[in-house]
């Protein structure tokens, strides 16, 4: 067994679900201090909800050497039904040349391929010039308040520099290098509440139906084109998650209409242009509304550029694949990382499994995974 595949093993026998890390953080400090790395827990959060968070960094001979971070989490989203499981989901097993288990994808493997790769970088390079770093939280997968960008702030009071970061996420499609993320598209959440006035279906006069009045809003929003996205990002998207309207029975107009929706959105719109555009329309249809907004995450992108031509580089090097560049997706902790670091990309296995039942990643990815990170240190730093 590969020192790789044992530290998967190991993390992936960890019952990690956000915000409690098992121990994974306690097992990769260890390993990052015999490294010759310095080591900082920079654990918040309530105590019902304590996320653990790791700073980690082994300093190159030259002050003005790059620093480069890998980032990644240590917690997994709930298994689901256990007995929908082929195999006990915190028992790392193999079956057809794959590895099964909560996190196999998202993103244990991509953590431990970094931590053995940094291993082996700074063996092979013990005077290396440059830095390297690990930010590790068990906050990502939650409402993630407490994790990164809990990190990233106390780095960015210090001063502390970042020149290129990596983060572990699950970004290849068919094989192992087809695809590095190079950016994220920004995500707003809205409450939309359309007041009317409760009354029988009967006397329509007598009430004011927020369902007849909001729906040509609602059509007017969905037909919107909010922007034609760029050479990186596709299009802005607004989708409707929920609606809710009525009390249940049949012979009631209801007094108002609840509509949940979500913008994920290219560079080319701003939280404040969105929030601007939609409450002109809702007031051209004359409506009597309240919005609450929520903003998950604004986009990044890191063009083209040093830190996608190493990786890509590596990449090509240890599998002959020519990766694309590629902002599609959910959001990521890339997004508060990129606040304090100009070049963040995402790299790691295969996304197919992810969050699912038997989720699982190729064993013999996870060799060349590790690879084309120390590779791209090589590359970068040494």
């Amino acid at each position: 067994m590969s020192d790789t595949l044992s530290l998967v093993e190991a993390l992936l026998s960890r019952p990690s679900l956000t915000p409690n890390d098992a121990g994974c953080l306690d097992l990769i400090g260890t390993r990052l201090a015999a490294a010759g790395f310095t080591l900082e827990r920079i654990d918040s959060g309530p105590d019902n909800f304590r996320v653990s968070n790791l700073w980690a960094i082994k300093q190159g001979r030259s002050a003005d050497g790059a620093v480069l971070v890998f980032a990644g989490h240590t917690d997994v989203v709930p298994t689901g039904a256990l007995t929908a499981w082929s195999s006990d989901p915190f028992v790392p097993t193999h079956r057809n040349g794959q590895l099964y288990g909560r996190g196999a994808a998202d993103m244990k493997t991509s953590v431990a391929a970094m931590v053995v790769a940094a291993e082996e970088f700074v063996a092979a390079h013990p005077d290396h010039q440059g830095s390297v770093a690990f930010l590790l939280t068990s906050d990502e997968e939650g409402p993630a308040l407490d994790g990164t960008v809990v990190v990233c702030h106390k780095l960015r009071e210090r001063g502390q520099r970042l020149d290129y970061c990596i983060v572990g996420e699950p970004t290849s499609v068919d094989v192992l290098g087809d695809m590095i993320k190079n950016g994220r598209r920004g995500s707003l959440t809205a409450k939309l509440t359309v007041k009317g006035i409760q009354g029988h279906v009967a006397y329509p006069h007598l009430a004011r139906n927020p369902v007849h009045q909001g729906a040509a809003a609602l059509a007017e929003l969905a037909a919107t084109t909010w922007d034609e996205g760029n050479s990186y990002f596709p299009p802005t998207t607004w989708q409707i998650s929920n609606v809710h309207a009525g009390t249940g029975v049949g012979n009631v107009i209801p007094g108002e209409m609840v509509v949940d929706f979500n913008f994920r959105f290219s560079t080319e719109s701003t939280p404040d242009s969105l929030k601007q555009r939609v409450t002109a329309l809702l007031d051209k249809h004359g409506l009597e509304y309240e919005l609450s907004w929520i903003l998950g995450g604004e986009p990044f992108l890191t063009p083209v550029g040093t830190l996608s031509e190493a990786l890509s580089g590596a990449i090509q090097a240890e599998t002959g694949k020519t990766p694309v560049l590629s902002t599609t997706g959910g959001t990521s902790d890339g997004r508060f990382i990129a606040k304090i670091c100009k070049q963040v990309v995402e790299f790691g296995p295969r996304n197919a499994t992810i969050h699912k039942i038997d989720e699982h990643v190729e064993v013999a990815a996870i060799e060349p995974l590790k690879n084309v990170y120390r590779r791209t240190l090589e590359t970068l730093i040494s």
